[in-house]
């Protein structure tokens, strides 16, 4: 997981969108055994405490929950999961189209390179 920290935000929250990215993407599965603070802590070369604050907050929202001698899992709740990769994508999309729309793209001409951006991504996993 590869994670470049944002100076302007709190660490701990750009924590918790990396992790539920991994979780919306399926990455990281559902029921699947997350590595222990102190690895995540290292990976993020992060305190430990910021960990766990993310972590906490994710188990309160629903995404992960513990097993007292077994660690912590993502949930099994695979609705949860879907509700919130849907909340993720509209937040993305909305803010796209806004930008464009701004930028004073008309629906047909965003709609249009909507298209040709998905056919360049798709041809062959091509990127520029």
């Amino acid at each position: 997981m590869d994670i470049h920290f944002n100076p302007n935000l709190p660490i701990y929250l750009q924590i918790i969108d990396g992790i539920k990215n991994l979780i919306v993407s399926n990455e990281w599965e559902a029921g699947f055994r997350i590595p222990s603070v102190r690895d995540l802590a290292q990976t993020f070369s992060v305190n430990p405490n910021t960990v766990q604050r993310a972590l906490s907050e994710l188990e309160r929202d629903g995404f992960l929950y513990s097993e007292r001698t077994s660690g912590r899992f993502v949930t099994q709740n695979t609705g949860r999961i879907e509700a919130a990769r849907d909340g993720m994508t509209d937040e993305f999309v909305y803010a796209f189209v806004d930008k464009l729309l701004e930028m004073g793209y008309s629906g047909e001409e965003l709609l249009k390179r909507v298209e040709q951006a998905v056919e360049k991504r798709t041809a062959g996993g091509q990127h520029d």
